[in-house]
């Protein structure tokens, strides 16, 4: 198990000999808390620019970023089964140099609260091995997390845990907030 990460921690993404890691996944898992309906979370990822605006965007709408350096494995519906039921695969080897950081959110497409919400959690691979975790367990009237960014640093790449509530049921409506945390 990796570096259990909260809100303000910072991650370099350098392999144990000190070269950069080119590959990440993003994997999100959650289950639904005792008595409530099915929760339907969305793990997304914005490619913001250095003026801190929208490059492209990846989530259940466009599995794919433009560049091909982002993939989405498919929207999860139900957060049904073990591991994680949502990943993001990042080649940061083809992101483009004009893209300056990558932010993951996650949504509460149907507006659920994350009060409906158990188990919740992100976490960072670099292909198999887990290197951090993040516990979604902000409990509250709120609809959406923008969890954390990974952006270069010194020509490498850095994870932040951002973990700042947001409301909207997709990454779409939490953009203005989004740009507040980049």
């Amino acid at each position: 198990m990796g570096l259990k990460l909260e809100k303000g921690n910072k991650l370099n993404l350098a392999k144990a000999d000190g070269s950069q890691l080119t590959k990440i996944v993003l994997g999100l898992g959650w289950d639904v808390a005792k008595g409530s309906a099915s929760i339907d979370l969305d793990a997304s990822c914005v490619l913001i620019d250095g003026s801190k605006e929208k490059v492209d965007v990846v989530w259940f709408r466009q599995l794919k970023s433009r560049c091909s350096s982002i993939e989405h494995t498919g929207d999860n519906r139900t957060g049904a089964g073990d591991g994680d039921d949502e990943q993001i695969k990042v080649d940061l080897t083809k992101v483009p140099s004009s893209v300056q950081s990558l932010v993951f959110t996650v949504n509460s497409f149907l507006g659920q609260s994350f009060d409906k919400i158990a188990n919740a959690y992100v976490r960072v691979l670099d292909g198999t091995t887990e290197l951090c975790k993040y516990d979604l367990g902000a409990k509250g009237p709120h609809t959406g997390m923008i969890m954390g960014k990974v952006y270069r640093h010194n020509g490498g790449w850095k994870f932040a845990a951002l973990g700042e509530i947001a409301s909207g049921s997709t990454v779409d409506a939490i953009m203005p907030q989004i740009k507040n945390v980049c």
